[in-house]
């Protein structure tokens, strides 16, 4: 246990890292995911079964909880690890994109963001100073800057504008930040799919002092290939002796496409959102369980799993709950897939340590092209 936060570098194999986040409320083994808990649960989701499965640190939602159940009452009974239970770090993201995405009637200029709320269309203003207010507030561990996240695709001068006012509200937000021993903030790199952006805003980001550099404004509409070129676009400009992390992202694929590449931390409604509507994600690839064909199989989504949910119920099960809407199958999906998620991450660092993270990048992609099926019936 440490009083300070802190990044250490571990192992690199080619482009991966494998590290360890330090921080007083316990350490995060990197490459991590981490499971969003946007109204302070993970939906679907007990603490402690995060927990089992591997989480380090989750994931809070500034917008949601500035708006239900407020700021200042979860500082007032004690800060969100005590309101939710989860004694483990935990980030809270800015609220930028949920204004942008979520928010009525939202007006935009240099102060911050005046929006409607899409609750109860109360008025309510979000700047830098206050979204920075807020996860203070709320006690994360991991605070970050307040941004504008565009959409994509998007001109090269929307890029732009938003590129540079996120740089000036990403000082407003360092400076509101301030120090809290134990805690961290990080800036977020913008810069749409402009290389050039892209590697200025990396730049002056550096050039700031945070905790840790995150790469924001991606998996909103671009192909996969212009994603991965933004990586590897910014990472010869993140500081290496600091956590790199790759905000709302995504699927299994997107994860070790970006492992490869530099990328430590990791979140994405993803597989929470799947499990609700009866897509499993395994070592097989994607398995629908509202397909027909699931109605009278017998087999388990995964005989070998570490995970009850994927090893103990069969797909016919699973399919009939799914069908009815039932709850307990959204619970038990959700399991599945948040466990794959972590055995994802874990066989990374194993691999990371042992210099053979290309290996397991192919081997896990095999895998799913095999496509749900390894023990069909004749």
């Amino acid at each position: 246990m440490t009083d300070t936060f802190g990044y250490r570098l571990i192992a690199r194999d080619g482009g991966a890292r494998l590290g360890e986040i330090l921080s007083p409320r316990g350490a995060i083994r990197t490459p991590a995911f981490m499971p969003v808990g946007t109204a302070a649960t993970v939906k679907a989701m007990y603490p402690q079964q995060v927990r089992e499965l591997g989480a380090d640190i989750v994931l809070g939602n500034t917008y949601h909880l500035m708006l239900r159940p407020g700021a200042e009452r979860v500082a007032a009974l004690g800060g969100l690890h005590r309101f939710m239970n989860w004694p483990h770090p935990i980030l809270t993201d800015s609220g930028g994109f949920q204004v942008m995405s979520l928010a009525k009637l939202r007006k935009l200029d240099e102060n911050g963001v005046t929006f409607q709320s899409h609750i109860d269309g109360a008025k309510h203003v979000l700047t830098p100073e206050r979204s920075m207010e807020i996860q203070r507030l709320l006690g994360s561990d991991i605070q970050m800057q307040f941004d504008e996240c565009v959409k994509l695709p998007c001109s090269p001068e929307e890029a732009e504008r938003a590129m540079r006012l996120s740089l000036r509200w990403a000082e407003r937000s360092r400076k509101a930040f301030g120090e809290q021993p134990g805690h961290a903030c990080f800036g977020i790199v913008q810069g749409g799919a402009e290389r050039s952006l892209r590697i200025e805003s990396a730049r002056a980001l550096a050039d700031m002092d945070f905790h840790g550099l995150a790469v924001g404004g991606l998996a909103v509409g671009e192909p996969q290939a212009v994603m991965l070129a933004m990586i590897e676009t910014v990472m010869p400009h993140l500081p290496e002796h600091k956590p790199h992390y790759l905000m709302g992202v995504g699927s299994p694929d997107d994860l070790i496409e970006s492992v490869a590449r530099g990328i430590d931390m990791f979140d994405c409604v993803m597989p929470t959102r799947a499990g609700r509507h009866g897509l499993a994600y395994t070592r097989w690839g994607k398995i629908n369980l509202r397909n027909a064909r699931h109605a009278d199989d017998p087999r388990p989504l995964d005989p070998h799993s570490s995970c009850p949910a994927a090893r103990d119920y069969s797909r016919a099960y699973l399919h009939h709950l799914v069908r009815c809407q039932e709850i307990l199958g959204m619970m038990l999906l959700t399991w599945v897939n948040l466990a794959y998620y972590q055995e994802l991450m874990a066989g990374a660092r194993a691999a990371i340590a042992e210099g053979r993270f290309a290996d397991y990048r192919l081997q896990v992609k095999a895998d799913w092209e095999r496509g749900g099926e390894p023990d069909a019936p004749a």
